[in-house]
């Protein structure tokens, strides 16, 4: 089964699909290019203080539609949780957390700025749900531009899994994101590849300059 792992089409929760019909559209895209099941990965962030309740919810109404419209995506809620100190510390005291295919956790960094994670040490945390037997998932390495190659490789070291987003190395994310990406690749860093899927330009991108 060909899973994406990194998806925003839940409709209205996040910065990805605003809509229904939008996140339907952007399902059957997913379809076309191959995959069958999605990880549908809506943000746990500053912005987008997102709970199971809301995910799941949001999952519901979008596999109803799929199922009306005989879209055969299977959809599997989860959060992207991203690692700052206004929401990563409630997620924990709540136990908001949706593991996928197991034990799967996928966590991101502030993009462009490494201050905002305050007190919260991204490697520590890792550390804390690998030793509760949680798999962290490292959401677009690549994207990171702050970071070092020892900053990968301990990473790696603690047993976390890097997730390249889907178009990186084509250029998607700017040139200095698409080195980087394939410098990973090329080291082996990666063991998951997801799509990031937020709206049309994505999809759009992905058709004309992607190979599946």
């Amino acid at each position: 089964m060909k899973i994406d792992c990194h998806c925003h089409i839940l409709p209205g929760i996040d910065d990805g699909a605003q809509t229904l019909e939008e996140a339907v559209f952007l399902a059957g895209k997913l379809v076309e290019f191959g995959y069958e099941r999605a990880i549908c990965t809506s943000h746990s962030s500053f912005s987008f203080r997102n709970t199971p309740d809301s995910v799941n919810a949001a999952c519901d109404l979008l596999r109803e539609a799929l199922s009306r419209t005989g879209i055969p995506l299977d959809l599997v809620p989860s959060m992207e949780y991203r690692l700052i100190p206004q929401t990563w510390p409630i997620v924990r005291e709540n136990g908001w957390l949706l593991p996928w295919e197991g034990k799967h956790l996928l966590l991101e960094l502030p993009i462009r700025d490494p201050s905002k994670v305050g007190d919260v040490v991204p490697a520590d945390e890792m550390k804390k749900l690998l030793d509760e037997g949680y798999q962290p998932v490292l959401a677009h390495p690549e994207r990171y531009l702050y970071m070092e190659d020892e900053d990968y490789h301990r990473l790696k070291e603690l047993g976390v899994c890097f997730q390249r987003n889907l178009g990186s190395k084509e250029g998607f994310y700017g040139g200095a994101a698409m080195e980087r990406a394939k410098m990973l690749d090329a080291a082996g860093m990666y063991e998951f590849v997801g799509s990031d899927l937020h709206n049309r330009r994505y999809a759009e991108f992905f058709e004309q300059n992607v190979l599946f």
